[in-house]
């Protein structure tokens, strides 16, 4: 849903409004570009053209296969022609070829592409050359699978660019908008356009939701809770209980140090942490400081000693308890096991249980995140942001947006520009759009050892403030949650991870994707989830043995974590002993953000 386009009205005098309040942030931009110290050149990769080319002459250098290919272009050709004449006589059938199914695609659900002839086979026409284009990069063979995999996604990006869907004259429903609002759409689209345009770089931030509507400690992040300890990485918040009894063994959950924790605590209905709280929990939760220059020389082991170290010693020392229950989500899942690994190493036994939401430890198939990373990309990116210390936290947020382009890029462009429409509050989106930055070192360090080398599976093969990792020691017994959509985790590669541990494993696939799998409440009665009684090597195998079991993951996480919850007592106050309240949850760190830096 969307509000509809301002009344700018297309004349003359706004046009001419419009334009100089377009010059005048140009010029912000360049000043700012100006004043600049470190080099923001972007530095072109030309390993895609080769990795190209090398996939055309593949096709080209196989006759038979190449033959084919053409013939069942032709063919296709053939029979959309022939569907084209029989609508131009009224004929309404569907065509007989298999294109993509234009029932399920979002961006031509509109019954003008339907309706009138010329845009159905603009439509039919786009979908059967994206068809065979994607079928014949698929298909080909003796080529590096990583170097084919990236021509597939970079294929798909460039046609989904290319959609008439995403331009005016090629989308009836836009032109239909544009005629009846007297071209209104257009000027209102422009108007997004200039206020979406970052004064930083020159950048544009699509917006995706109203981030206006949205106040961090009153209807978002809003749980009841007292930041206890702090450091120059983390806030640590310890909530408040809503039971007179709870169980003894506190939970700690480790948010990815990517994104704010708040995804957690997204509000009242829909929110992880006030429904553990809830269940008897006594709740932390670390809340990652949002890094600028002065957090440079931060390094990976100081997210694990300053960020879970220092975080479990004083949880340890307010509830006088010497082992905890810990959660991890996506990368905070992936520290988390580091830190185990570290702390096993260093004999210390400290977990009552372990629990990974969508979180990767063995990188060997990282998706589609994969394409943008290898050796050449990790040098250069560091280049590039070697001199602010930091990676702009939207960078990444961009990136992960074009993992599904269409939903999370193209829609909301045609939206908000070519409709002319401003978005309405959505809480998950104005999450998403709240990114968080990362240390250039500490990321040099994560993108080469894991998704790079993939090191943190092998025994010795990461070193931590001197202490060789081996996962193997991690005796602990451990919760794996993947979800069967997610794109951003692949659910068969969280599978992977189960096999690197030593103690108690269980594994469950939950229904939808990285978030909304993640975040099911069992009121909601969404999606469900799968388990097995046994673990195969083979996740298809997994799959084909699981059961699906309706309602949310989270009751039976509960169920699990039963034997390692501890003895029942009475419930604990935030800030009433030694660690008194800094300032109440959801505290400032969350609160430093980039979703606006005009």
């Amino acid at each position: 849903m969307t509000q509809e386009p301002k009344k700018t009205g297309f004349n003359l005098k706004t046009l001419s409004e419009l334009m100089l309040k377009f010059s005048e942030k140009q010029k912000r931009i360049a000043d700012s570009m100006t004043n600049q110290t470190h080099d923001n050149e972007k530095k072109f990769d030309a390993t895609l053209l080769t990795d190209f080319f090398e996939i055309a002459c593949n096709i080209a250098s196989d006759p038979t296969k190449l033959m084919k290919t053409q013939n069942d272009f032709f063919t296709d050709c053939l029979d959309l022609a022939t569907t084209f004449t029989k609508k131009m006589y009224g004929d309404r059938s569907r065509p007989p070829m298999e294109m993509s199914p234009v029932d399920e695609d979002k961006r031509f659900t509109g019954g003008e592409w339907e309706k009138i002839p010329y845009f159905q086979f603009l439509r039919d026409s786009y979908l059967m050359i994206s068809k065979n284009i994607n079928h014949t990069v698929a298909h080909v063979t003796g080529v590096d699978h990583k170097k084919k995999q990236r021509v597939e996604f970079l294929t798909r990006q460039i046609l989904d660019a290319l959609s008439p869907s995403n331009y005016l004259f090629t989308n009836p429903e836009l032109l239909k908008l544009t005629f009846e609002s007297g071209g209104e759409n257009i000027m209102a689209g422009f108007e997004n356009f200039i206020d979406d345009i970052n004064c930083i770089d020159g950048t544009v931030d699509i917006k995706m939701t109203d981030t206006s509507a949205f106040i961090l400690g009153e209807n978002i992040a809003s749980t009841p809770g007292s930041v206890v300890f702090q450091n120059d990485l983390i806030q640590l918040i310890q909530y408040a209980p809503a039971t007179p009894t709870i169980f003894a063994t506190p939970l700690v959950i480790s948010p990815p140090f990517i994104n704010k924790y708040y995804i957690l605590d997204i509000n009242e209905n829909n929110s992880f942490v006030k429904w553990l709280v809830d269940q008897g929990y006594t709740v932390f939760v670390i809340s990652w400081v949002n890094p600028d220059k002065s957090h440079k020389e931060k390094t990976y082991t100081d997210y694990m000693m300053q960020g879970h170290i220092e975080a479990f010693d004083v949880i340890e020392k307010i509830t006088k308890q010497p082992k905890l229950s810990a959660i991890g989500y996506c990368t905070g899942g992936t520290l988390l096991a580091s830190t185990a690994a570290y702390l096993a190493a260093k004999g210390e036994d400290r977990f009552a249980s372990l629990t990974y939401m969508a979180s990767l430890i063995d990188f060997s198939d990282p998706g589609d995140l994969g394409h943008f990373v290898d050796s050449a990309q990790v040098e250069s990116v560091i280049d590039d942001i070697e001199g602010a210390g930091y990676l702009d936290g939207r960078h990444l947020a961009k990136t992960f947006n074009m993992l599904r382009s269409n939903d999370l890029v193209w829609s909301y462009a045609i939206n908000n520009y070519l409709k002319g429409k401003r978005p309405l509050p959505f809480n998950i989106l104005y999450w998403n759009s709240d990114s968080t930055n990362l240390p250039a070192r500490m990321y040099g360090f994560y993108l080469q050892n894991m998704y790079v080398e993939n090191r943190l599976i092998d025994p010795g093969g990461i070193i931590l403030n001197e202490v060789p990792l081996d996962l193997r020691n991690i005796k602990a017994p451990a919760y794996y949650l993947a979800t069967e959509e997610d794109h951003i985790v692949l659910w068969h590669a969280v599978y992977k991870g189960t096999f690197r541990h030593s103690g108690d494993i269980r594994f469950v696939l939950g229904g939808s994707g990285h978030v909304a799998g993640v975040v099911n409440p069992p009121g909601k009665h969404k999606y469900g989830f799968r388990v097995s009684d046994t673990r195969p090597e083979d996740p298809g195998a997994w799959l084909e043995s699981s059961k699906w079991t309706q309602g949310s993951w989270w009751v039976d996480w509960y169920k699990w974590h039963q034997p390692y919850a501890g003895k029942i007592i009475a419930h604990r106050i935030p800030g009433k002993g030694k660690y008194k309240e800094i300032e109440p949850a959801p505290g400032s760190y969350v609160k430093n953000t980039i979703l606006k830096q005009d």
